[in-house]
Order: structure tokens, then sequence, then C-alpha cells
């Protein structure tokens, strides 16, 4: 397991990812791998550590990568550690145990440099909803974050995560500063439409969960106390207009005119 889902770093700065492994009888020995993938390039290993020091694909890789292993109590931690962060070294960053013919792949995404841009938690998230006939659709949009990286999930009651009928799109520029925006589809039968659903995200900068049902009673309720409201104000204003003594002078000026 690998947390958080990403690391932005300024200029010049050091990056620490972490992973977490699980189910590893004899972690110290065994043998955990670093692998980076680059937009639009193959994945490449960049080292692996065991008990000892860290063996490199590249030697010159050594003065920009360095890996450890602890463990304290039940926590078996791998990191990965990468010097003097450059524009070039936003990657997605996978940590890898290999057991026999198995292979277990974990993803910790994107340690970036951008010195013109700072982290930016979502300004805006909602859930629009539409209902048709035999179904109900469910929109989550998630409006201007940086980095551009970030989980979006939906969970029932229970807090099972939910895959089927769902479409995730991918993250758009939406600000010409370079903040960014994402939206995913949850459809579900009419015989679930009165159940509550969740959409919930984890960018860097927070984690946050939106439900369904509560967001719908909720303007639901709003639009039925300002209904009230209207209808007392709208009442009142009939009361002082009847309670208004009109002068005979004026009433019998406007008959003539009429």
């Amino acid at each position: 397991k690998q947390s958080p889902i990403s690391i932005t770093k300024g200029q010049n700065k050091t990056a620490r990812i972490e992973c977490k492994a699980e189910g590893i009888s004899n972690f110290q020995s065994e043998y955990i791998h670093w692998y980076r993938h680059i937009p639009s390039k193959a994945p490449e290993r960049i080292l692996f550590i065991g008990e000892g020091q860290a063996s490199y694909d590249d030697s010159s890789y050594r003065n920009k990568y360095s890996a450890s292993k602890t463990r304290e109590n039940t926590c078996k931690l791998c990191v990965l550690t990468i010097n003097d962060i450059i524009p070039d070294d936003t990657a997605t960053y996978y940590c890898a145990y290999w057991q026999a013919s198995l292979k277990f792949l974990m993803s910790s995404q994107q340690p970036r440099a951008r010195p013109s841009l700072s982290l930016s938690q979502p300004a805006h998230s909602e859930i629009l909803q539409k209902n048709q006939e035999n179904q109900t659709t469910y929109v989550c949009l998630i409006e201007k974050f940086y980095p551009e990286v970030i989980r979006v999930t939906w969970t029932d009651e229970a807090h099972n995560e939910v895959t089927d009928n769902v479409v995730q799109g991918d993250p758009w520029k939406a600000t010409e500063e370079g903040e960014y925006s994402i939206s995913t589809w949850l459809t579900v039968s009419a015989a679930n439409k009165d159940k509550n659903y969740h959409c919930k995200y984890e960018h860097e900068s927070k984690k946050h969960s939106l439900q369904t049902q509560g967001t719908y009673y909720m303007l639901k309720i709003s639009f039925y106390v300002l209904l009230q409201i209207s209808l007392f104000l709208c009442n009142k204003i009939i009361e002082i207009m009847l309670s208004i003594t009109v002068p005979e002078s004026i009433c019998a000026s406007w008959c003539n005119n009429s």
C-alpha cells in the first residue's frame, strides 16, 4: 500500500515515497523493487533492495535515488527517496514484490516539481441527480484542484466500493492557471433509487465524501423551508394591502378614469 496518492515538491527539494508491505513474512530479506513510469515511455526499474544496500540498474541513479527498509512492530515499510527534484522527475513510481511466479504492484502517483503552481484542494464538489423512468443517474463533479492526480470511487450504504455501471472521465484542465476538474457517473436501477451512495475522492490536499441522498434531501428540505417562508411573507403582504384605507378622493378619481 502506498500513501498519499501523490507528492508535490518544489524544485531541488527531496521526495519520499513510502510503501507499506503486508503478508510478507520475511520482509527484511525479501527483495522490494522500485519502478518509474514516465508518460509516453516504457516503465523502467530503478533499483531493488534486500537485506543490505540497494542495487541499481544504472550506476547514474546512485546520487538521484536511495532506498531503505524498516520494521516497527507490525509495520513493514520500504521508502524510496528522490533527491534534487526537477520537472523531469514527474512520473508514476511503483514498489513491487516478487514471489515465485506471482507479482504484486502498488502504485504511488507522480512526485513532481512545478515551481509555478502550488498544491490546491478542490474548490467545489457536488452530486447532480437525474431521475428517469427505470433508473437514476448521479454525476459527481469535483472542480479546480492541482495536481491532476486524484482517486474517485463510489461506495454503497455498507461502504463497499461500487464498480458496476460507473463511468469515470479523465481530469481536464479547467482554468488558465492549470487547475483540473473531473467527473464520474453512477447509474442505479429504479429499485435502488432510495439507497444512499457516496462519491469519495482522495487528493494529495484532502480526502472527502459526498452523499447522494443526503445532498438530495438537504436541497429538498431547504426548498421546502424557503417555500414556507415565501408563503408566509406573501400572506403578510396581502394582509397589509387589505388593511390599507384608500382615501375617497383617490378612489373616485380612479373609478372615473376607469
